[in-house]
Formats: structure tokens, sequence, C-alpha cells
């Protein structure tokens, strides 16, 4: 029995549950490992046991053995073998939770996952909390008390965004209305770019209960007293929205008047040769009155997106109009493609009747998100010709044609830099990011008209010198676009010189540093975003939040739970 008396008398002995002896060897279960993990060494050696310690409880604190005070005990003993001795229970070093770090981690988790706050009070939630060792007197308040809280993280909030913006010299926003569970909402975001570090930051900084018609007398109201709840007002140099008509009739009454523009009132006011003007009495009245009230909103930047994606939707059209066999051709392709939408998102058997054949689920298209349509279609240009034709019989759908399907690739490959366009705009980009962008769609449609146009007269071609080389000279141009010759340095200033440094520069940011005048034009002109996707990106949370089962939700409740979606325990935006 010496073996055994050596094996508990290891100070990780303990670690372990003796089973059974047999000849040399002893057979033990470590009481580490979840299951039954039976583990088996010699009697006068524990390197196996220290090897699975090492591996598969490396991680964990591991407690030796406390030797007993007073005279050496002997071991008692059984016929099946000697009684280990009790485990120590482990010590993992975890530190109870305060009062203030529970209520916030449970604030975080209602708010992140977008619960009801009435969670706090489920019996069962109380019960998953209670195993969270906490320190003493702290407890998980119920719904009243956890409200009040929740009000106090969001006026702490607001007063530490308010005072960062204090700091700021160039703002700008994006605003847009939506309409959910019959409520109408103005969504506003905020952006700048820190002076100190030229990186990009944003924040949902409004969603306000809008009432009655939305005209843009209403618009212009709400969003001028939005900018005035944050102290904005002469900060925003642009609020970028869509072209929605009262939208853009709210800017054009409300723009900021300047010199040039009265200026140019005057000239157009001033009448040539025997030229007679009449005006209209109750305009002049209105604007008038209008004026009285100094309301006056930032200038106004259309939506890139959604301006790119209306042309392009006019051009379509325009060149259906004047080509019958195009129109034939799109609209058998594109109806063909609706059946298919229609059918299987409407029906499961059929869904997974495209899922089985074709091994992919088809996108469904939606008028909010501009590329939808274009994703929708290369999901189904993407099933080979045989596949898709079999999903449309077994579907009760007409087949594809070999020249709708050839039409649906080619518009996938027509519209691919379109909507690589539209995805830049709707990232997180400065204003100057649209000019470049569109140079290069620009360049990519017509490479793209040249490579079709070649294909098409390929036959009649006698040589490669036929081909035009528009393509070859036009990526060229593009390359020595930026490329300046070296200009003599000189000590003395120079504006010239400092701009010339600035653009020189390529990517390098840090170069502004060192032009304060760039730096300064570069802040005010490059803060407002290309599109107006940032709010759009609010209302699809707030879809989330202000649920048909939360319709007594109270508006103000509902755009702090939204905002603190946004910000609550995030201090990035004060950067």
């Amino acid at each position: 029995m010496e073996g055994e008396r050596s094996f508990f008398s290891w100070k990780y002995g303990h670690n372990f549950e003796f089973l059974s002896t047999k000849d040399f060897n002893i057979k033990v279960r470590c009481t580490l490992c979840v299951g039954e993990k039976v583990l088996s060494t010699f009697k006068n050696t524990t390197s196996n046991l220290k090897k699975h310690l090492e591996s598969q409880h490396g991680t964990v604190k591991l407690t030796e053995r406390v030797p007993p005070s007073g005279p050496k005990q002997r071991a008692v003993t059984s016929a099946e073998g000697p009684t280990p001795p009790k485990q120590q229970k482990l010590d993992f070093g975890a530190k109870p939770v305060s009062d203030e770090e529970l209520k916030k981690l449970v604030a975080q988790y209602i708010v992140e996952e977008m619960l009801p706050i009435n969670t706090v009070d489920l019996p069962l939630f109380r019960a998953i909390i209670k195993k969270i060792p906490t320190s003493v007197n702290a407890k998980l308040p119920h719904r009243t008390t956890f409200t009040s809280y929740l009000e106090k993280e969001f006026t702490e909030m607001e007063r530490n965004l308010k005072a960062a913006l204090n700091e700021i010299d160039f703002v700008s926003t994006t605003a847009d209305i939506w309409t959910a569970n019959n409520r109408s909402y103005m969504g506003v975001t905020l952006h700048w770019i820190s002076r100190t570090t030229l990186e990009r930051h944003k924040v949902a900084l409004a969603c306000w209960r809008i009432r009655g018609r939305h005209t843009y007398d209403v618009i212009g109201t709400e969003i001028k007293n939005i900018h005035s709840s944050y102290g904005l007002l002469n900060k925003v140099v642009a609020t970028v929205t869509d072209n929605g008509s009262n939208f853009v009739k709210a800017f054009q009454v409300y723009h900021p008047v300047t010199e040039s523009d009265d200026e140019t009132e005057e000239e157009e006011s001033t009448p040539k040769d025997d030229d007679v003007t009449f005006s209209d009495l109750s305009e002049i009245l209105s604007a008038e009155n209008e004026s009285d009230g100094q309301l006056s909103l930032p200038p106004h930047r259309r939506c890139a997106s959604h301006t790119i994606n209306i042309i392009c939707t006019r051009d379509v059209e325009k060149h259906l109009t004047t080509n019958a066999e195009s129109r034939a051709v799109y609209r058998s392709s594109t109806a063909k493609c609706t059946a298919l939408w229609t059918k299987s998102s409407r029906s499961t058997l059929a869904s997974e009747t495209v899922e089985e054949i074709s091994k992919r689920k088809l996108l469904i298209p939606t008028s909010t998100r501009w590329n939808s349509f274009f994703d929708a279609v290369k999901r189904i240009a993407e099933i080979p010709m045989g596949e898709l034709n079999t999903v449309c019989t077994k579907l009760g759908l007409k087949c594809f044609k070999d020249q709708e399907y050839q039409f649906l690739h080619e518009y996938c490959m027509a519209m691919k830099p379109l909507t690589a366009a539209l995805d830049i705009l709707q990232g997180d980009c400065p204003y100057g990011t649209l000019l470049p962008t569109l140079e290069v769609l620009m360049h990519k449609n017509i490479d793209y008209l040249l490579t079709a146009e070649c294909c098409t007269t390929a036959p009649l071609a006698k040589s490669p010198a036929s081909v035009p080389s528009a393509t070859t000279s036009s990526s060229q141009g593009e390359m020595d676009f930026f490329t300046f010759e070296a200009e003599p340095e000189e000590e003395t200033y120079s504006a010239e010189k400092e701009v010339m440094d600035y653009l020189m520069s390529g990517y390098d940011l840090q170069i502004l540093h060192k032009v304060s005048s760039i730096k300064t034009i570069f802040l005010k002109y490059n803060t407002p975003a290309p599109s107006s996707a940032p709010v759009a990106r609010l209302f699809s949370l707030g879809g989330l939040v202000l649920t048909p089962k939360r319709n007594r939700l109270s508006d103000r409740r509902f755009e702090k739970l939204l905002l603190m979606r946004l910000l609550f325990f995030n201090k990035k935006y004060l950067c």
C-alpha cells in the first residue's frame, strides 16, 4: 500500500478520485474534467497525472494540499483501497460584482438587446442574476427604480455629448422622416472629424415625434430646434437629406442668405429693356413673414446615393422607351424574376424547393435598399440555367430563355460598378470621396461600353489594331491625374506651396498638421457625409425597439432607448 500512500501524499493528489488498483497501476478519475475522465498511472510516479493537469487544466489555479497540523496521522484504508482526503474548493480569483457594476451590466444587456424594461421583474431573470456573486447589499432593482437609473445614465450621456461638441468647430447632420405603427419621427445623426486624430466620428442626435402633415415649414422648424438643443446653429456646415420635395423646399425657403445671394437677387430683379415682371403679392407677404421668424437652415446637400439611383433609373427607362427589343427582354426577364421572388417568399414549400435544387436562398428586393434589386438579380444569375429552369418547372412558372438568362448576366456586369459606388458612398466616408467615386464610376462605365462595342464589332475587325485604344489612354491618364512637377523649395511661406505639399502627399492625411490653413478647409468641407444612409440605419434599429407589442411606449422613452442603444457605455464619441 506504499504506492497508494505516496499517491495521496502528492500535493495535487486531491484533484483525483481513487478508483481501483491492479498490480503496479492505479486508476483514478479527474475531478476537474467534465464527465468520467479515467486515468491510469504507476504507483510510484505521478508524471502521467502531471501531464494531464498541464495540458487540460493549465489555466486553472490549482491549490496544494495543506498538511495536517499536529502528529502525523495514518491514512485510513479499507478493503477496496485507501480513502482519499476531502477535496478543497478551487479559488479562481473572481471578485464579487458591486451594486453599480450589476446595474450597469443589466442596463447594457437590456438596451443592447432592445428588451422591455420590465425584464428586470421577470422571476426567471432575477433567478439568473442571483447566481452572480455580488458584494454585500448588491441587489437588482425592480422596474420603477431601474427606469430611474436609465434616466440618470441618459442624462449623463447627453451632458457628456454636449460638452464634447463644445470643443468641435465643424459638424454636419443627416436628416429624414420615418413612419412606423402610425407614428412619424424626425431622425438626425451628427458627424465630425477629430482635429487631432483626423478620424471621423458620428452619433445619433435625435429621433423626435412629428405630428400632423410633413410640410416644409414643419420640417424646417424641427431641424432648427434639434440643432439648437445641442448648440449647433453656427457649427453645422451642411445637412444631408434625400430628394424628397418637402425637404428640398424647406432648405430652399430657409437657406442662409449671403451677400452673393443678395447680389444675384438684385440682378435677377432688375428688368432688362422693356421687360415687365409680375409678382404674386401673397408669396411676397408670406416670404416677409417667414423672414421675420429668422428661421435659417444650414446649406443643403442632397443624398448622392439617392440621386445616382434616380438618375440610373430614369436613364434605364429612357433607354427602354427608345429600344423596343431591349424593352421586351428586360420586361420578360424581370417579370420571371419577380414571379420567382413572389413564389418563394409566400410559400415555404417553394422556398425549400429552390434551396434543395440550387443550394442557395433567393434574395427578395426591397424598396428601401437601393442595391437590393441588383443583389436579388445577381443571386438568380448565379444559378446555372439548367437548375434555374428546373426550379421554375417544379414551381409551375415560365422557364427562362437563353436570351433572358444572358440579359441577367449582362445586367449584373453593367450595374456592378454602380452598386460598388453606392456601397462606398453609403459607408462612413467624407464628402471628398464623392468626386473621385463618380470619376472612377464614369471611367468604368466607359470601359464597359467600349468592351461591349468591341465584342459586337469583333467579327468585322481585321486586326487587333482596329480595336479602340481609349481604355489604355484613359487608365494612363488616371495614373498621372494627381502627379505634379516638383517645385523648388522656398523658405518663406507660400499659400501655393502649402497647397502643392498637400496634393503631393497622396493618402497621408498627417500632412494636414503641417498646413494649418488647408487643415481648416479640409475639416469644413469634408465633414458632411455624401449619403443620408446613417439616418436610415438609425430607423432600422428604431423598428426593433418600437414593435407593435410596445405600442404604449412613450415617444420620449422610445427616443432615449434608441439613442442609448447606439451610445450607452460607449465613450468613443468623446474622442
